[in-house]
Order: C-alpha cells, then structure tokens, then sequence
C-alpha cells in the first residue's frame, strides 16, 4: 500500500473511534455525517454533535485533499512544487458545563513529494476553570506517549504548544497547553516515516483515555449563572485565537477548504465583555493567574 494510503487508513480508524468512544460518554447526542467533496480535488468526513449531555457542540473531522497550491501558502512553506495531498483529523469539543474542558486535537500528514512530506499535529486543552490535578493528569498521559518514542519529545512539544497556542494581544495562553509538532521528518527526529506514523497514531489514541476521564470527573459538577457567564467569556478567548493566529484555519481558507468544517471549531456560544475584571482570590482570577507560558504540569 501506498504510504499516504496508509496514512488515510490509519486517520479514518482513529475518526471512527473516537466518534464511538465520545457517544458513549455523552450517553445522549449522536454524530451527524456529512461527505464532502473538495473543489480542486479530494474531500472529507465532516461529523458533529450537539445539544448532547455532556457535549454542546463538538466535531471530529476527517479530510485528504489534494491539488495545485496557493502561491501565498508555497510562500508560507518555503516550497516551489505546487501539487500537494493533505490529509489529516481535526478534533475540537465544546462542553456544556464550565467544569468540564474544551478539548483540541489535530493530526495531519502533508506531502509534495517524497522529498517533501512531513507529519504535524498536537493535542491542548482549553479550560474554562483551571484544576491542577485535571492539568497534571493530561499532561501526564501526553507525557507517556512522547516517551514511548522519544523522551525529548514531550519537552520540547510542550514548549512548542506554550509558543503556538499564545494569544498575544490577550497576553495569555489559549488554555493549559499540551503538545505541539510541526514537519517531523526523519532527519530531524531521527525515527523513520513509517515510526512517525506510529507516533501520529499514538497520539490520536491518546484522545478518549485523557478527554473521557476529564468529562467523569467534571461533568456532573452544579454550576451557576455568573460561572456560565466566564464560560462564555473563555470561549470568545478561544474564537479570537482561531480567528487570528490559528495556522489550520489559514491553510483551509487559502486551499479552498470546506467553510462548515474550518469553522466548526468555533463555539456555539460566546461573549465578549467590555473591560471584564475578576474579583481578586476568585476561581476566575486563579484561572487567569495560570494562563502563562512555561508552567511544568507532568
């Protein structure tokens, strides 16, 4: 089998299993299909949830595209080709209860040619309130699968998803961070094709253990209005950093992409608050205390 075959085989797994896992934890909502065919070549499955028990809104996206590159991306890459296939899973989870996490999880292959092909992709999580123990467990779990590869791994993505996943205008981090890699090749990770494909896996099989035990611990917590309210207010926070900085939306727009699934990321709800401040030794001013960059969680 061709390799990039093997790629779409392996992603398309991990869609289908994640899709399975999360109905069951949410106990109540079902994901909605939809086959998609991309203008210029190739296409996707686009699966969303909502209104669930535990899930607001939520999507689990597969897609493998193929086609002639925007002279603005080629740029962007540092390539000349213009022919590229991309082909990758895009998860993004927006809760009901402020408790429970949003949850963000991407992996992806990127091919030219034989020269030019590299893995990417990470997994963060976002939350509305930050709970230490919550913070440590995803991070530990994240830790265990780069280790199992390469014990440089986990640090240096860690830091990589501190730098990426910043929002800069806000002067704070998206949420607690996770793991983040761009173009692992062979020669800068010194695994083969075939091993960085593994590690892609292991990654997206790391998704349900670390999200559903989250979901367990959080879901069944009593919240109140002014806690759905900062709710709110994280998720404008989310939306801003897709909007403006987020590199997947860019490349999705800029290829032609499919507008529904780049966007699905989105919340279903969001406020933006006029000069909100938080009372001092507040659950919300604790949160905010920890949204900053070199924090060790694992």
């Amino acid at each position: 089998m061709v390799f990039k075959d093997r790629v779409v085989a392996a992603y398309q797994q991990i869609q289908d299993q994640i899709c399975k896992s999360l109905e069951l934890a949410d106990g109540k909502a079902k994901f909605e299909e939809e086959i998609w065919n991309r203008d210029g070549g190739g296409g996707g499955r686009t699966r969303i949830m909502q209104h669930g028990d535990v899930i607001e809104k939520g999507g689990v996206n597969f897609s493998a595209v193929h086609g002639k590159l925007p002279e603005s991306v080629r740029k962007a890459f540092k390539v000349d080709s213009e022919d590229f296939f991309a082909t990758g899973v895009s998860i993004v989870m927006h809760p009901n209860n402020p408790f429970v996490p949003i949850i963000h999880m991407n992996i992806r292959y990127f091919e030219m040619d034989n020269e030019t092909r590299w893995f990417g992709g990470g997994i963060d999580l976002t939350p509305h309130y930050i709970i230490d123990t919550d913070a440590r467990y995803f991070h530990h779990l994240l830790k265990q699968t780069c280790d199992e590869f390469d014990t440089s791994f986990y640090p240096k993505f860690k830091a990589h998803a501190d730098d990426y996943f910043f929002i800069k205008h806000r002067e704070e981090t998206r949420g607690v961070g996770g793991i983040f890699y761009d173009r692992l090749r062979p020669e800068n990770t010194g695994l083969s094709f075939d091993q960085i494909l593994d590690f892609s896996i292991a990654v997206g099989n790391t998704f349900i253990p670390a999200y559903t035990e989250l979901i367990d611990r959080n879901r069944d917590k009593e919240f109140d209005e002014k806690q759905q309210e900062w709710q709110y207010l994280r998720r404008s926070r989310y939306a801003e950093f897709n909007l403006v900085y987020d590199a997947g939306t860019k490349f999705g727009l800029e290829t032609n992409g499919r507008i529904e699934s780049i966007l699905m990321s989105l919340p279903p709800m969001a406020k933006w608050i006029y000069n909100h401040q938080t009372l001092p030794d507040s659950e919300e001013s604790y949160t905010l205390s920890k949204l900053k960059k070199g924090i060790e969680w694992a």
